[in-house]
């Protein structure tokens, strides 16, 4: 639609200048013109001029007013999948279908730090894309867990903020399979340029299956859970392990791979108070977030009991950390109650 109105005002331009630059030039004084002396137009005249342009307008107001409905018309989706904004990651749910994941960057440090030699999606690769079928329209439910946050892919013409306590909707529509890259358009922290969106669009058979196996991921994970909260004790350097790919994930942006903190924003986990005094407290401030800083996060809607257990573990015994002490998940079940 933007591209048809520019065409016709490029049109409308082009003769309208040329006239009036022929008229100019052919009826200068110079080559011996005389201005004419008139006070009035006749009445079709008038009317022609003013009635064409009318006509114009009212021609490209009907097509832009049935687009703009069409944008806005979030009715008999295909697909409806709610999307949450986080300091600084995206979850994507797929309602009705028990599938649901978080997308953070993928995006190396060593990359970010200017160590490394960066790659050509550099700040637009995540590690776990949105995946839609082509040919199908897309329902989003957009809302935010903290502060307010945009959805947007430009190739799709969609950009939605999300906002703390409201949800807002919008579509699209993939028409060709491949992968469509985006970024957060509201400047919501300190990490907000390392906060992407990718799509990948797949043709529908092979969306069933990637749904089908997303599906089977998370029934287990969810037992492995489960599992967790019961008897079976996980052993240290299991946590540990786990520990450092959720601290890598997660904590990394604001604590640093070092652990030594944002002076000022982000207190140093290497030899720090709370990483180094009860575990109690530990828990609490990882579970729940904490009241004094505001930027720390409740991690209870975001990782499993498994996670949180695996990264207090880690935080414990790493940056020179050597206490020897862990967590189980079912502490962390717990602590949520």
């Amino acid at each position: 639609m933007h591209l048809i109105v520019l065409g016709i005002v490029v049109v409308i331009a082009v003769v309208v200048f040329a006239v009036m630059f022929y008229a100019i030039v052919r009826h200068r004084r110079s080559v011996g013109h005389q201005a004419k002396q008139f006070s009035d137009n006749s009445v079709p005249v008038q009317i022609i001029w003013t009635l064409i342009p009318l006509l114009i307008v009212v021609g490209m107001a009907f097509p832009a007013t049935r687009t703009v409905i069409a944008m806005k018309d979030t009715s008999s989706p295909d697909i409806t999948i709610k999307v949450t904004g986080y300091q600084w990651k995206w979850r994507y749910d797929y309602l009705g279908e028990n599938v649901s994941f978080y997308s953070d960057l993928s995006t190396a440090r060593d990359q970010i730090e200017n160590r490394a030699h960066k790659g050509d999606n550099y700040l637009l690769e995540v590690d776990n894309p949105l995946v839609v079928p082509v040919g199908k329209k897309v329902r989003i439910l957009v809302t935010a867990n903290d502060v307010i946050h945009s959805w947007w892919v430009p190739a799709f013409g969609v950009k939605q903020d999300a906002i703390p306590g409201f949800v807002r909707d919008s579509w699209f529509k993939v028409d060709t399979p491949g992968i469509y890259r985006g970024q957060c358009a509201e400047l919501c922290g300190k990490e907000h340029g390392f906060m992407p969106i990718v799509v990948e669009a797949l043709p529908e058979e092979q969306y069933k299956t990637w749904l089908a196996e997303q599906q089977t991921k998370n029934k287990a994970a969810t037992a492995a859970a489960s599992c967790g909260r019961g008897a079976r004790l996980i052993r240290l350097d299991e946590l540990k392990t786990e520990g450092e790919k959720v601290y890598g994930r997660s904590c990394v942006a604001c604590h640093q791979a070092n652990g030594q903190g944002v002076p000022g924003a982000f207190p140093a986990l290497a030899h720090g108070p709370i990483t180094t005094g009860p575990i109690a407290g530990h828990v609490d401030i990882v579970v729940n977030g904490s009241k004094k800083n505001p930027a720390m996060a409740a991690w209870k809607g975001q990782l499993s009991d498994l996670q949180i257990a695996a990264v207090i573990t880690y935080e414990r015994n790493a940056f020179g950390n050597a206490l020897g002490d862990m967590v189980q998940p079912k502490e962390i079940a717990a602590a949520r109650k």
